[in-house]
């Protein structure tokens, strides 16, 4: 029994190092990036999460008064936003933080439950550094390639939603609603791939997230 134990801690802390890894690269180059650009004199705003935050390429455009860090990371899930939440997150000491991940988890067969608590482990972090940082979660988007698991995306949204009600420092950003229309998916919004969204898409994310700015 004591070698199985043991051979189980060895197999959970190789997982853990792999999705450590996995986005290293990616991870270094974000901080590296910001080495230059990052005023620890000014308050900072994060947005952080998988490709539809990487790609939100004009966020200090759109949002000129506000210090902002773009550390999303393509491909993520919550678990891997977990594992590099120092890198991502705390060490630039937000004020707020916007995050957008549970997309490409639902994708991969994780149950809503399950990413719900990574997402409390995340927010945990985030408050033991300071209590007073605002998080926001922003719902999974609905998209033409994956229409087909949209229940599953209205179930975890439904829990993001209620954990925002539980205090007034976490907030939900309903980006679901705004993206559909008569109920299904505003084609017109995505590129060709149906998964990522285009400067239309965008548009529609900022009249939601811009109310969570202030």
């Amino acid at each position: 029994m004591k070698q199985l134990i043991v051979a189980f801690l060895i197999l959970g802390l190789s997982t853990h190092a792999q999705e450590a890894n996995s986005f290293l690269e990616e991870v270094q180059a974000i901080q590296k990036k910001y080495d230059s650009l990052w005023d620890d004199t000014r308050e900072t705003v994060v947005f952080t999460g998988s490709s539809s935050i990487r790609i939100w390429n004009n966020l200090s455009e759109i949002f000129p008064e506000q210090q902002i860090i773009n550390s999303g990371f393509g491909g993520s899930q919550a678990s891997d936003l977990l594992v590099n939440i120092d890198q991502l997150v705390l060490n630039f000491r937000p004020k707020k933080v916007f995050i957008y991940e549970g997309d490409n988890d639902l994708a991969s067969g994780k149950k809503p439950r399950h990413i719900l608590n990574t997402t409390e482990e995340i927010i945990h972090k985030i408050w033991v550094q300071n209590p007073n940082t605002e998080v926001v979660l922003i719902a999974a988007k609905p998209s033409l390639a994956r229409w087909n698991l949209r229940r599953k995306y209205k179930k975890l949204n439904r829990k993001l939603k209620r954990l925002s009600d539980k205090t007034e420092r976490i907030a939900y950003a309903n980006v679901w609603d705004t993206m559909l229309q008569n109920k299904k998916v505003k084609e017109e919004i995505f590129v060709s791939d149906g998964l990522h969204m285009n400067s239309l898409g965008y548009d529609l994310w900022y009249d939601v997230i811009k109310e969570h700015m202030n």
